[in-house]
């Protein structure tokens, strides 16, 4: 059985062609260019936020994913999900979302990647805070194509460690 490699298969669908005209016009408006629409687009999931300490350096990580994906000649489109702190919630009625938040992630990552049409043969890219970036995983087998990055710094006093991880579904 022959797998498709079009790495613009599912970006295509929502981007070529004079019916989807209004969609070019609405990413033009985010910053797409003529180039941009013959290019895979691929999704960059951030969990940026400053409800803790894990996630406040985020964003940064997140934009260096996508200019390593623009510099590799993809079309990177960031985007946010939830964040949940086990570590200040915990003790609290509040520690009742942590497990339920990873299922929200990946219905939300899910959600935004397979609506905005986004690669999953290349990558999708999640960056996360904390020791374990809850939900994505539920989201590589969701998305069984997918390679996923995950790259996050735990934050133990002031020593910062920057994981990252590749996972391949051939």
């Amino acid at each position: 059985m022959r797998r498709n490699t079009d790495p613009r298969r599912y970006s295509r669908v929502v981007v070529d062609g004079d019916k989807q005209a209004p969609a070019r016009a609405m990413l033009r408006a985010v910053g797409f260019e003529d180039a941009d629409f013959g290019k895979p687009q691929i999704g960059v999931a951030s969990t940026w936020g400053n409800v803790t300490p894990c996630n406040a350096h985020i964003g940064e990580l997140a934009r260096e994913a996508c200019s390593g994906i623009d510099t590799a000649g993809g079309k990177s489109v960031l985007f946010n999900t939830i964040t949940v702190s086990d570590g200040i919630s915990m003790g609290t009625p509040g520690m009742r979302y942590s497990l339920v938040s990873r299922e929200l992630i990946a219905d939300s990552v899910e959600t935004v990647v397979g609506a905005a049409g986004f690669s999953r043969e290349l990558a999708d890219v999640s960056v996360a805070g904390g020791d374990v970036p809850p939900g994505r995983g539920d989201t590589d087998l969701r998305l069984a194509e997918v390679r996923i990055l995950k790259a996050h710094r735990a934050q133990h006093g002031a020593r910062r460690r920057l994981f990252v991880t590749v996972h391949h579904h051939p």
